[in-house]
């Protein structure tokens, strides 16, 4: 197949992706500016190894099955924290805080990859550390994007424990707190499992839309001190958008 026509493929397949309901070959033809006998010949072709499917009701060409599970290996196969780690690096260096990678484990976090900075010193430490989800920046973030009735079980299974006069132990509260999660995107632990420690984390999204991880900034209440929540958050929002982009997510 000549470059020509692999380029003119993947034109049709770029249209169709964007196309929920798909395409007919006059509608491609006039996307690609292709002539319609040159879009039905590729089309024909794509289908036949299964990267183009034809909806029997609309007759309408889609995405076919073929190309959906490749795309869907590559991003099985991609290893979460080393996508993660240049943008934990990034706001390490521009906040000056602790930063976290951590997915949900029960009703704990565990973390993935943790970057410390102390004087002209980075170093990785306690990965693999886990911490109740209900009292952490991360832990709202991911117990945010469970279903209700799977968030119902989650917190059955486990006590919500105090760790200090500021943690959630009731669970209406906490879920009106997961709801402001999912409303401005970050989660603030507020000296909730430590007094005089900080943490804010965002979700990270997959292809599906699914939160599959959380990403956080964190240091003492003097390093993040009340001015500091806002913009911190917001830095912390775009590095964990970034690395759901990495991940296929296009929301």
């Amino acid at each position: 197949m000549s470059v020509q026509v692999l380029n003119r493929a993947f034109e049709i397949l770029e249209a169709l992706s964007v196309e929920k309901d798909g395409l007919g070959v006059t509608a491609l033809s006039e996307r690609t500016g292709l002539s319609k006998s040159t879009v039905h010949r590729i089309v024909a072709s794509l289908a036949d190894g299964g990267y183009v499917g034809k909806n029997p009701t609309t007759g309408h060409y889609e995405v076919g099955i073929k190309l959906i599970e490749m795309v869907s290996y590559y991003i099985n196969g991609m290893e979460l924290h080393t996508e993660a780690r240049p943008y934990l690096r990034g706001l390490t260096a521009s906040l000056n805080l602790t930063t976290h990678l951590g997915i949900l484990e029960g009703t704990e976090v565990m973390y993935v990859e943790k970057l410390d900075i102390f004087p002209n010193v980075r170093l990785f430490s306690q990965v693999g550390f886990r911490v109740p989800a209900h009292c952490s920046s991360l832990g709202k973030c991911l117990l945010s994007g469970l279903p209700g009735a799977e968030l119902d079980a989650l917190l059955d299974s486990r006590e919500l424990v105090r760790y200090t006069q500021n943690t959630i132990t009731d669970r209406d509260a906490l879920k009106a707190q997961l709801a402001q999660v999912r409303r401005r995107g970050y989660a603030v632990d507020d000296q909730e499992q430590e007094l005089d420690h900080r943490c804010i984390g965002a979700p990270i999204f997959d292809y599906r839309g699914e939160i599959v991880a959380a990403i956080s900034a964190s240091g003492s209440t003097t390093m993040l001190g009340d001015e500091r929540i806002a913009p911190v958050a917001e830095q912390v929002k775009q590095a964990a958008l970034e690395v759901s982009r990495r991940l296929g997510y296009t929301g």
